[in-house]
């Protein structure tokens, strides 16, 4: 297990998790319900952590699934979406995708704070497995830190994200995030080319 998931499995275990905030952040509420919204269709949820956006996403007519490593962040979303129609999370591995059970194609895949801390290493197959299940047109919507800043230096740089989702995604858009200096949330959009 790297030390990245042990980090998390300790900061999950003693409570100290400030961005578990149990509020859908205003970007991601814009995307669903504001003047430009998304058709409603399937969701992916990569790093969902306790399931806020999940719920949120299925409560907004979305067949919505979230993925986390965290056995205790899943374990807090089940309960979370239990009574919740069209929800369901997963315990497994962002960058392993075709060992879960999340069938393409959706039409957006969101992700709050997860791909900037996998590995650099881990980083196409994570590209590679969110294009597999995306159809043409789908949105991918990518909340990151700036490269080299924030918690651990955890962080990625907008050319890192263009380059990554290569061929398979183009940038329509970046939202400057608040904190930290640097972050950033990121729209690509699925181009209809093959995985």
């Amino acid at each position: 297990m790297s030390w990245r998931r042990l980090l998390f499995r300790w900061l999950y275990r003693t409570g100290r998790t400030p961005w578990d905030t149990n509020v859908t952040p205003p970007e991601v509420v814009d995307l669903i319900e504001g003047r430009e919204a998304l058709v409603v269709g399937r969701a992916l949820d990569l790093g969902c952590g306790t399931g806020t956006n999940v719920r949120y996403l299925a409560e907004h007519g979305w067949d919505a699934t979230g993925v986390d490593a965290e056995p205790l962040a899943v374990e807090r979303a089940e309960e979370k979406i239990h009574d919740t129609a069209n929800a369901r999370v997963l315990l497994g591995d962002v960058t392993r995708l075709s060992s879960l059970d999340v069938p393409g194609p959706f039409d957006l895949v969101l992700d709050i704070g997860c791909f900037h801390g996998i590995e650099p290493s881990r980083r196409d197959a994570y590209a590679s497995g969110v294009a597999d299940r995306t159809r043409p047109g789908a949105a991918l919507f990518v909340f990151a830190f700036g490269a080299g800043t924030g918690f651990l230096s955890v962080g990625i740089s907008g050319s890192e994200i263009a380059h990554r989702f290569e061929p398979w995604f183009r940038p329509v858009g970046r939202i400057p995030g608040k904190q930290p200096p640097g972050a950033a949330w990121f729209r690509l959009e699925r181009l209809e080319v093959s995985s």
